[in-house]
């Protein structure tokens, strides 16, 4: 994918010109294609372009202790060109019950910054406190045994029990327990 992007995916989104695209058609990971990463790059133009820029959407629909109703409103933005139907399924959306494992840990590496180099921090306007654990298999079952969730299934509803958990813990920094969770659940079979 880098590769395609010449590894400079901000300047590519920001300044490809239609031509650029044709090069990304054969691109295939998994259920994502080519004509998904030709829209992605489109969309992320346009937020930049018409949002300024991926944080600015975030910050603009944040709540003081959440970002979930911004990875809704990100959606939003984000498919509000046109686009083809089938690249919703890549993007989450909290607001109908998902729990957005991928969007959350992404919001955690650009809000959160630590001194291993795992999160950069680079975005300075949201804190720490608003971010929610990324919920998969592995934190969730963990979670579970350590009676931080009760709820079964991994969705929004359970992050939400899950984020009120963990800022019981610390409320400044719930998301710090993530790689805890996670690493007990994978590498400990906990």
């Amino acid at each position: 994918m880098m590769l395609l992007i010449d590894n400079v995916p901000h300047d590519f989104i920001i300044n490809h010109q239609d031509k650029d695209l044709e090069a990304l058609k054969p691109f295939v990971h998994r259920t994502f294609n080519g004509n998904d990463f030709i829209q992605f790059i489109k969309s992320l133009q346009h937020i930049y372009k018409k949002h300024h820029g991926l944080e600015a959407v975030f910050v603009k629909h944040a709540k003081q202790d959440s970002l979930q109703a911004s990875i809704h409103h990100f959606k939003k933005h984000f498919f509000e060109i046109e686009h083809l139907p089938r690249t919703q399924k890549h993007i989450s959306d909290p607001l109908k019950n998902s729990a957005a494992k991928r969007i959350n840990m992404f919001l955690r590496w650009m809000v959160r910054q630590d001194n291993a180099g795992v999160d950069f921090g680079i975005w300075k306007t949201l804190s720490p406190s608003q971010l929610s654990c990324p919920l998969d298999v592995h934190s969730g079952n963990v979670a579970r045994k350590l009676e931080l969730l009760n709820r079964k299934q991994n969705d929004a509803k359970a992050l939400n029990e899950l984020d009120a958990s963990l800022r019981t813990l610390d409320k400044n920094d719930p998301v710090k327990y993530d790689f805890a969770l996670f690493g007990l659940g994978v590498f400990e079979g906990f």
